[in-house]
């Protein structure tokens, strides 16, 4: 049965608490686990028989399920690791260092009468050192030869908003201040399928004002604008997705950022960008996360192990964190 047109209370559709709704399909009415084996749904597709993804509430449904639990009360969690790359003229790429990290986050519902979600989520990543895996207090650029002292990533929060229109692009504190098109533009996902299996990719490429400006930072700041792309590949269960007992749905698959050279790295605007590459994946607990993850985590910021409790900001990626928390590098002689 496909109950995407049904009329229910919104406050009920949201916390899946409806007649035959999202969270009440487990044995005798109780809720179903958020995170259940797999199990076979007939007739599973891009249509249905539980979302159809080629609508707009489909996708905010869909995307809900991948980026939290819409039963509104459980904590999910992410993690992500992978290498940073260095990108300069006259050579090949280069491998500067590994990152691990994680997030926690939860959904709650919008205050306004539009279904919708709020993803409350705070992150952190460590670089480490790809021959001991150890995390890096310091290390040798080996783009430039120089020690530099390594400023990790802790970014609390990086709220966004899940409803059927496209939200804006974030602000950063005002600094990116194009908030999209006048126009509300239905939420759409590229869903491919390929067996059992749901392919699904988003990307953002943003050019915004810099909060590293070269005549404060002249060695963090890779010029007066940031330009800024993030590509992720999802890999998930059709099943799960087309299964209406699962609040929330399990997920694998790749994260790629292109940034301009980490203000820490001290490149200042020599030619060249860092590239990151990994894999990431949805876990439904925190016992679920990589040990040494949650073990760097606990040591060194125990309340990312936890999603945000209210919906608080400014949301500032790590580059405006880094503006707002270090000072600038003394200049060489």
């Amino acid at each position: 049965m496909n109950n995407e047109d049904s009329r229910i209370d919104r406050r009920s559709f949201l916390a899946g608490g409806a007649a035959g709704g999202l969270a009440t399909l487990g044995l005798g009415g109780a809720a179903a686990p958020a995170f259940a084996m797999t199990k076979r749904i007939p007739g599973a597709s891009v249509k249905g028989p539980y979302l159809d993804l080629t609508s707009q509430r489909g996708n905010m449904i869909a995307y809900a399920r991948l980026s939290g639990d819409i039963d509104l009360k459980s904590t999910t969690h992410g993690w992500y690791e992978g290498l940073v790359m260095g990108v300069a003229p006259g050579g090949a790429v280069r491998d500067i260092c590994g990152f691990r990290g994680m997030s926690s986050y939860r959904l709650v519902a919008l205050p306004d009468d539009e279904p919708g979600y709020r993803r409350l989520l705070r992150e952190v990543v460590y670089y480490y050192d790809l021959a001991t895996g150890e995390v890096l207090d310091e290390m040798v650029n080996p783009i430039s030869g120089e020690t530099v002292r390594v400023v990790h990533i802790a970014n609390d929060p990086f709220n966004h908003t899940i409803r059927e229109t496209l939200g804006p692009p974030p602000n950063y504190g005002g600094l990116n201040p194009d908030q999209g098109p006048p126009e509300p533009i239905p939420f759409h996902l590229d869903w491919r399928q390929d067996g059992d299996r749901l392919l699904m990719s988003r990307h953002i490429h943003l050019y915004y004002r810099s909060a590293l400006q070269p005549d404060k930072w002249p060695r963090e700041s890779a010029g007066e604008n940031v330009q800024v792309s993030e590509l992720f590949f999802f890999n998930i269960s059709l099943d799960d997705m087309q299964n209406e007992a699962l609040t929330t749905v399990r997920h694998g698959g790749t994260w790629t950022r292109v940034t301009p050279w980490l203000p820490w790295m001290l490149m200042g605007q020599a030619p060249g960008h860092c590239l990151y590459l990994g894999q990431m994946a949805s876990v439904p607990t925190l016992a679920d996360v990589p040990e040494q993850i949650v073990r760097d985590t606990r040591a060194r910021h125990p309340e990312y192990l936890t999603a945000p409790d209210s919906d608080y900001g400014p949301n500032l990626s790590s580059l405006e964190m880094y503006a707002l928390e270090q000072e600038p590098a003394p200049l060489l002689d």
